[in-house]
């Protein structure tokens, strides 16, 4: 969840300053690391989950204060378009029956936000994107009212000069333009997160990163945009493009996206940060008025203002996170390649399927990422977003091969393996890594449902009616909690 920020116009004082204040904050950072500052115990998973609103007929419905007022609750707010909600779960121990109450927490706060929901006449869906979605639902007129999406807009138009260029080429072709960041609120996601030590923070990244291919191919739920079947999880493209900073000219230079997947394996949690402040200008140049170094030598644990901001404007596929909790700093690895839905069940077996690896690929002997190259990552999460299950993804030992094979094969007895040396109970791992065998040996994800069902209305030559019905009979089903691939077509 983004920091809000003031109402502000920024002088070229503001962002000069900002700039030392965040080569400060990094100074920091780094003796934070040399000195061993950072307390840990045991790793935590927590998640943040972004949903779609819709009225009766299936349609965005541009209401989320009204919802959040009728909500009431703190772990309940705001996301860039009227039409999204998010709520942030706190970071928790899977140990023994952990992962399941985690799953029942969720369907519970769940239900009674749709409930809420309800009373102003709206309804929450988990989905990557919402098929019903116009070109005219996504226009400046319909982000929330919160100043921050305001002003990263300003700015991010302020840094590219020109409208957006949407364009993706997928099953069909899009090809339209924006005049503001709006249609990033298309994409709603779960974003997991995993507390983890310096120590081992770079291989719990890397390991990420090779698994993020596999991980969006096996819960694709974004295959519809403004009308158009595009990829299986077009959400990737649109989130790349929606907050690009760059005219065509600087993408020919090589200037870094503000969406990236990354270029390198890491060797410390400071790479990251590093990057972000050699790569990327401030969009949001507020400064605090802490100081980070006199804190540090009055033995208190500065916030680093300035640099955590800053990382919240970059978006990393998988984005390192720096917070102070109760007075302890910590780190954790923020997960963001996946799509919000189908059923919470299908949630709580994406997390499941996601934990359970990162508690094995990081402590290898012989780690993945010296046996494959970053591009082959980068290249797997591109084949993944685009055919979902039926992508082909290279894994080391095996080659080129079909993505259910991959996971079938060697990522699901990694997880379950994972998920045992996290303390869960084996008949809990069982049946939520049985939602992810289910989707590979049927073939069916999320967004292959939704494709079967628009294709089976085609005949009646409305493919917006068709989206209309298709996501009604989604959100009914979405409500049973049954899992994706137990769904009829």
């Amino acid at each position: 969840m983004g920091r809000d920020v003031p109402v502000v116009v920024f002088s070229r004082e503001d962002r000069r300053k900002y700039r030392e204040k965040v080569h400060r904050c990094l100074d920091v950072f780094a003796q934070m690391l040399r000195e061993s500052r950072f307390e840990f115990e045991r790793p935590l998973a927590g998640l943040e989950i972004e949903l779609n609103i819709v009225d009766s007929d299936g349609e965005a419905a541009m209401r989320n204060a009204q919802v959040l007022a009728a909500i009431a609750q703190p772990d309940w707010a705001t996301e860039l378009g009227q039409f999204n909600i998010e709520i942030n779960i706190e970071p928790q121990d899977l140990a023994g029956d952990g992962a399941l109450r985690l799953e029942h927490d969720v369907r519970a706060r769940l239900n009674h936000a749709d409930e809420r929901a309800r009373s102003e006449g709206g309804h929450l869906v988990l989905i990557g994107i919402l098929p019903t979605l116009r070109e005219r639902d996504i226009t400046e007129g319909t982000l929330s009212a919160n100043p921050r999406y305001r002003l990263l807009n300003e700015q991010i138009f302020a840094a590219r000069g020109e409208d957006l260029h949407l364009a993706i080429e997928g099953v069909e072709r899009l090809d339209t333009h924006a005049d503001s960041v709006a249609p990033e609120a298309a994409c709603t996601s779960v974003q997991l997160h995993l507390q983890v030590s310096p120590e081992t923070f770079a291989a719990h990244w890397n390991a990420a990163q090779a698994i993020a291919g596999a991980q969006v191919a096996v819960a694709a739920n974004s295959p519809y945009l403004f009308g158009k079947e595009l990829h299986r999880e077009t959400r990737i493209a649109l989130f790349e493009q929606a907050t690009d900073t760059r005219p065509a000219e600087l993408k020919t230079q090589g200037v870094r996206p503000r969406v990236w997947f990354g270029e390198r394996w890491i060797t410390s949690v400071f790479d990251l940060f590093e990057e972000n402040v050699s790569y990327y200008p401030a969009l949001l140049p507020l400064c605090d008025d802490e100081d980070p170094r006199a804190e540090l030598e009055r033995g208190r644990v500065p916030h680093l203002h300035e640099l955590t901001l800053h990382n919240g404007t970059i978006y990393r596929w998988n984005r390192p996170v720096y917070a102070v909790v109760d007075g302890v700093p910590h780190l954790r690895v923020e997960n963001r390649v996946l799509p919000a839905g189908p059923s919470v069940a299908d949630i709580a077996a994406n997390a499941a399927f996601y934990y359970g690896l990162m508690r094995v690929l990081p402590y290898d002997e012989r780690p993945i990422w010296s046996q494959m190259s970053f591009k082959a990552a980068e290249d797997n999460l591109a084949a993944a977003a685009r055919h979902g299950l039926d992508a082909r993804l290279y894994w080391p030992g095996l080659g080129e091969v079909p993505a259910a094979e991959l996971i079938l094969r060697r990522l699901l007895p990694m997880a379950r393996d994972g998920l045992a040396k996290w303390g869960v109970h084996g008949h809990v791992a069982d049946r939520l890594l049985s939602v992810i065998e289910g989707r590979c040996l049927t073939g069916r994800t999320g967004a292959s449902w939704q494709v079967e069902r628009v294709r089976a209305q085609a005949g009646s030559g409305d493919r917006h009616e068709a989206l209309r019905g298709m996501t009604l009979e989604y959100i009914e089903r979405m409500h049973t909690n049954e899992p994706v691939h137990t769904w009829d077509v």
